[in-house]
């Protein structure tokens, strides 16, 4: 009998990510390509993509598919509450014999992170949110409703801040750190006056959202470097998210819960990730033990563990 074998495939707003392991999550193979979100792109797709990466992600390892064990997936805007049926027709037809695991991008984070199902999670990348996992099995989330709706301390909101806090200096209502970080920003961008971030921001060729997130970098770069504006929009963004996380722990069984960070903005070591720490009480940022991707991999090798133990 061949050694176990578990893929792991994470679908975010920036990319696909997917990579096969053995039994020891040591990543045999792995590839990324463009974004899986079906709500961004379309479920046929998203589908598509998926199962395009699947069978590059075999040929480049030189395995069967009746090879594969168990399969884990986590996609933005697919989470398994919502979307299980559709996760598991995308990837049947590629893998007809292996255990299909459906989650959400939230709960794989989570496990690869604390090489657990159980803890808390906070992300803040493009989108934010919050997800908990209990021991008794029970879940909860806050956040994750979209730009539109919240998202709130994410890259998105952190760029929205940003230019309402320009306007706001352009039309006479800011102060002097406003117009300092307008005329930053403006230079940053190559634009001449305030008024044409109408035109940069809903030209036709990238999302207004993508073109907001982009903002992120340099909002962070200006709070570090002491622009008191860009400052208080970088702890609001830490408030909003450490509020996210305290909505969880109100309930007793996630009270004491450990804690991990994920995405690009609190993944990396920046004024926001430091904020977010300190007011979750934390003595240093946590740093993740695997990626989401293998957190997909190891969450399909736990259920299949479980299932073999019945």
């Amino acid at each position: 009998m061949s050694a176990p074998c578990f893929i792991g495939i994470d679908g975010g707003a920036s990319g696909l990510r997917v990579a096969l392991a053995g039994d020891d999550l040591a990543p045999l193979s792995s590839l990324s390509t463009g974004a899986a979100n079906p709500n961004v792109i379309g479920q046929r797709e998203a589908r598509a993509r998926i199962r395009s990466s699947l069978r590059q992600l075999l040929q480049r390892a030189g395995r069967e598919a009746r090879e594969i064990t168990a399969v884990g997936i986590g996609i933005a805007g697919a989470s398994n509450r919502h979307s299980e049926q559709w996760l598991v027709e995308t990837l049947r037809p590629v893998l007809p014999t292996s255990l299909i695991v459906p989650s959400s991008d939230l709960e794989i984070a989570l496990v690869g992170a604390l090489a657990q199902r159980h803890g808390i999670l906070i992300l803040a990348g493009t989108g934010s949110a919050a997800f908990g996992s209990a021991p008794g099995g029970r879940q909860r989330q806050t956040g994750g409703w979209g730009y539109l709706l919240g998202d709130e301390g994410s890259s998105v909101w952190l760029g929205n801040e940003l230019l309402r806090a320009i306007i706001r200096s352009s039309e006479g209502n800011g102060g002097e750190h406003s117009d300092s970080l307008q005329r930053r920003c403006l230079d940053e961008l190559g634009l001449s006056q305030t008024r044409d971030l109408i035109a940069w921001l809903y030209r036709a060729d990238e999302a207004p959202a993508q073109r907001l997130a982009g903002l992120a970098p340099f909002i962070i770069e200006q709070a570090a470097g002491g622009n008191r504006e860009a400052l208080s929009i970088v702890k609001s963004a830490a408030r909003h998210l450490v509020g996210q996380v305290k909505l969880i722990q109100r309930q007793p069984e996630f009270a004491t819960a450990p804690i991990a960070f994920a995405g690009g903005l609190l993944n990396n070591d920046n004024i926001l990730s430091r904020e977010v720490a300190v007011g979750l009480g934390l003595p240093q940022r946590p740093k993740a033990r695997h990626r989401p991707v293998i957190g997909a991999a190891m969450l399909a090798r736990m259920e299949w563990r479980a299932q073999a133990a019945t």
